[in-house]
């Protein structure tokens, strides 16, 4: 047999289908092979054995504002790729907002890469923007390794990354189709059928704000995006659903052929607006978090395949942006930092309605790998993939605290609440870059497509 550097060996590998027992073997940070759990090592080889506890693909979150340059008062490449490690996340892609500038040119790109040298802990990749009048940096950026297109249609809350218009839509579209890359839509339109309903009641009250962002606009930019995918062929997906009601809009548009895949949040299936209490700012988002009886529905989306992934959708800010003094929903910066807590959230949630583990795993791994094409290399325990791995106890519960929080600002929604599944140890490219509570290794690296 060849060189090995490591094998890593469990009675519960995540094939791909199932949690089997198995050794995985390691050489020049690729998974050379399979083995069985008994495998006898070569010469010297390093080992690692983690008897009963689950082995996972490091995970893939496709959905990160990181927000340098230009805002890392709110996040940065190293606070947010640390926090990563500490949650099993080996893969990360950076959106082209909230950093200044925006990444809708291949300058930008070249500076969002400048400011990402040497702070990764986990690997990042990157997307571009498609805003009013840059349909012609379409092309470029695809050059430069961009993994698809983020789009607003509605007012993003940043002035330097302006929402599209349909007009806008018709001239990127048969860009994005022909080069074969995702445009990934925040999917709130404001429209003659679906008007912005003013901004009233006491705005101290989360149920004031969720009124003011019904889940028409949804509907109507998912009926917009599901129609224009199949007039272009163009792959489109829906970003961070939060209206259920919109998944027989989706199921319509597959059957007739549309290119739509669809993401959600942990915030979406863990919380829900009954419980969301008075002034608690840090709660916002958009689209907001909406009833419980939504979020079931949510649950049997993923369950049942409409939905595809999960995503962190991980969007802090500076802790003044929150206004939690005043505690004022409609002024409150609208994003949620919980990227080290996405797997542990969102198993907390399946675990409670008896979702098998194998099934979650696909959520975070090999669905997000096969949206943003990196099948063959991310996403899999299989030979010639990275070797990015996680060792995880899907059993063990844990408060979150500001103290074992990774984030650049540690305070968040989920602080004081137990949650299921604790990261013991990550791997990326077979280096161990976490365990027991502490970084190891800074090891991450940019990635194109």
């Amino acid at each position: 047999m060849s060189r090995l550097d490591l094998v890593i060996k469990s009675a519960a590998v995540f094939t791909g289908k199932k949690l089997e027992p198995a050794s995985i073997l390691i050489a020049d940070g690729r998974i050379k092979g399979l083995a069985p759990l008994d495998f006898q090592l070569p010469g010297e080889t390093a080992c690692k054995d983690y008897g009963t506890l689950p082995v996972l693909p490091g995970l893939i979150d496709t959905h990160v504002h990181i927000n340098e340059p230009g805002r890392s008062e709110w996040e940065g490449f190293a606070t947010a790729t640390k926090a990563a490690a500490a949650g099993g996340i080996t893969t990360l892609i950076d959106m082209p907002l909230n950093s200044i500038p925006s990444t809708v040119t291949v300058a930008a790109l070249e500076e969002k890469k400048a400011a990402a040298e040497g702070q990764l802990y986990v690997d990042c990749g990157f997307y571009g923007g498609l805003i009013p009048g840059h349909a012609k940096h379409i092309g470029p950026l695809v050059d430069a390794g961009v993994f698809g297109f983020k789009c607003f249609l509605i007012d993003s809350g940043v002035q330097e990354f302006p929402h599209v218009s349909q007009s806008d839509l018709l001239e990127g579209l048969p860009l994005i189709a022909r080069n074969n890359v995702p445009l990934l839509a925040h999917c709130e339109l404001i429209s003659e059928r679906s008007p912005l309903p003013a901004q009233t009641g006491d705005p101290r009250k989360f149920l004031s704000f969720l009124n003011s962002r019904p889940p028409a606009l949804e509907r109507a930019a998912i009926e917009l995006m599901a129609r224009l995918s199949g007039d272009f062929g163009a792959a489109v997906h829906v970003v961070h659903l939060s209206d259920a009601t919109s998944l027989d809009i989706i199921e319509k548009a597959r059957k007739s052929g549309a290119r739509l895949t669809v993401e959600t949040c942990p915030h979406y299936l863990t919380l829900n607006a009954e419980s969301i209490p008075d002034g608690n700012t840090l709660y916002k988002c958009t689209p907001p978090i909406r009833e419980k009886k939504n979020q079931e529905e949510l649950w049997r989306g993923l369950s049942s395949g409409f939905i595809d992934m999960v995503v962190s959708d991980h969007s802090p800010c500076s802790i003044d942006r929150k206004l939690l003094s005043q505690g004022d929903f409609f002024r409150a910066w609208g994003g949620i930092g919980s990227l080290q807590y996405t797997l542990s959230a969102t198993w907390t949630g399946a675990r409670a309605r008896g979702l098998p583990l194998e099934t979650v795993v696909s959520w975070f791994s090999e669905r997000p790998a096969d949206f943003v094409k990196l099948t063959g290399r991310k996403g899999r325990i299989a030979p010639g993939y990275d070797a990015d791995l996680l060792a995880w106890d899907p059993e063990e519960s844990f408060t979150v605290t500001e103290q074992n929080t990774f984030h650049k600002h540690t305070l968040s929604l989920y602080t004081g609440q137990v949650l299921y599944g604790k990261t013991k140890a990550t791997y990326l490219r077979g280096q161990l870059i976490y365990a027991d509570d502490l970084h190891h290794k800074q090891a991450g690296r940019m990635i194109f497509r």
